[in-house]
């Protein structure tokens, strides 16, 4: 754990212990910091280290709680809230005005309400009117309980960052037990699942990605990244002998190092990729003969009918061919993370060092910790026609069991049609 992420998770369990003491038994704490959004709005924002609402001035701000309810029947819900104001609730299909009278955060009953089926609630807070101040006040938590308890939603002990932006969810694709030089996918962004703050990784491997982003509405990129042997995530840390090197890159490619997450070297570059079209991916991974191993990604420019170098960097201490193909998606914007993104992922294949194409036809479904634990039950995937498809975030009820494996039905008999000799 990092020490950002240690010292957030502090300072809301100091928050949150000067309320529990209001909590009644049996009941469930969907705190705001890890389970609500501004959904609409301009000046307000969720202060996710003091789980308080701050610049809540506007009637149109809305301020949206998720969480899943795992049974059906009556719930009880109460607000922790402060403020000197009228506020409505929103849930369940039921509207309830309330009024805020205390400048400490308090207990403030809604009802009892009905759950017809499990699933995911959503309830929507806005402000009516302020009696006393210049804001409607904070909200801290929602209180749950009744019947339609247990529920799921992002626990005040797991990173509100990672619970906010939603499960990133993966398709490890099953290669053939050769050594493979060259990985090609595809992938469709579909109009509805093209989200700025989104990664749709096509070709991913055992020491990096490849994929391309949307990282606003003004800004997209085809992203490739490899990690460094050394196991940091500070780049500077890293010693000359254990960096990544850029042996070329393409034109118009920015290449620098990263962190944060891991840490190596990183190349993007610029391109107007287009929601409904099919992006492709050329990854290869080959050893150099001196100890270390050399990865090169191309992407195809679908305006210019060409294969476009992006880069190809050498990681040094390792001599291996292309093992663990995977796509994964994601998004790392944790004020999105309501959103639902998708993306079709298809027409797989594996060249061997002999240069024998051979169709990638099986995937296996997985999804990272905030999925596995839990926090949040918003992600699937599958197959959808010719294509395996992810699909995330906008807590949506349905979700695909963890180590699920898909079959394709599309081209396995067509191999990628790629002159290697004119690549650059």
């Amino acid at each position: 754990m990092s020490k950002s992420v240690f010292l957030q998770l502090a300072s809301l369990a100091v928050t949150l212990f000067l309320f529990m003491p209001a909590i009644a038994q049996n009941e469930s704490v969907v705190t705001l910091s890890g389970n609500a959004y501004i959904t609409s709005g301009q000046t307000a924002y969720i202060d996710e280290g003091q789980c308080a609402i701050r610049n809540w001035n506007e009637k149109e701000t809305v301020i949206s709680f998720y969480f899943r309810a795992k049974n059906s029947g009556k719930m009880n819900i109460a607000l922790q809230a402060k403020g000197n104001s009228c506020i409505e609730v929103s849930l369940l299909g039921k509207k309830r005005k309330v009024k805020l009278e205390s400048d400490t955060l308090s207990r403030v009953e809604l009802g009892v309400f009905k759950v017809k089926k499990p699933g995911y609630i959503k309830m929507d807070i806005r402000g009516v009117k302020i009696n006393n101040g210049s804001d409607f006040g904070s909200i801290a938590a929602v209180f749950v309980g009744g019947d339609a308890t247990p529920i799921a939603c992002v626990s005040p002990d797991f990173s509100t960052h990672f619970g906010r932006r939603g499960p990133s969810v993966h398709l490890g694709y099953i290669l053939p037990n050769e050594d493979i030089e060259w990985f090609y996918n595809e992938v469709v962004v579909p109009e509805d699942g093209d989200i700025p703050s989104s990664y749709y990784m096509a070709c991913g491997f055992g020491e990096g990605y490849f994929g391309i982003q949307n990282n606003s509405p003004q800004k997209r990129r085809v992203l490739f990244s490899v990690w460094s042997p050394y196991q940091t995530d500070n780049a500077a840390e890293i010693p000359d002998s254990l960096r990544i090197t850029l042996v070329k890159k393409g034109d118009g490619v920015t290449v620098k190092d990263f962190g944060n997450e891991g840490s190596g070297g990183q190349s993007y570059m610029h391109y107007e990729w287009k929601a409904g079209e099919r992006c492709r991916f050329l990854m290869g991974v080959r050893p150099d003969g001196n100890g270390s191993t050399v990865y090169t990604a191309y992407f195809f420019d679908n305006a210019k009918g060409k294969w476009s170098l992006v880069a190809s960097f050498r990681r040094p201490k390792i001599t291996t061919w292309y093992t663990n193909a995977y796509s994964f998606l994601e998004n790392f914007n944790p004020i999105m993370g309501y959103i639902n993104r998708k993306a079709y992922y298809g027409n797989q294949w594996a060249r061997t060092t002999d240069g024998r194409w051979i169709p990638i036809t099986k995937a296996r479904f997985t999804c990272d910790t905030t999925g596995r634990q839990e926090m949040r039950l918003d992600y699937t995937g599958g197959r959808d026609g010719d294509d395996f498809f992810l699909s995330m975030g906008g807590f949506f009820d349905e979700y695909m069991t963890f180590g699920t494996y898909f079959d394709r039905k599309g081209n396995t008999t067509e191999a990628p049609d790629i002159d290697f000799s004119t690549l650059e």
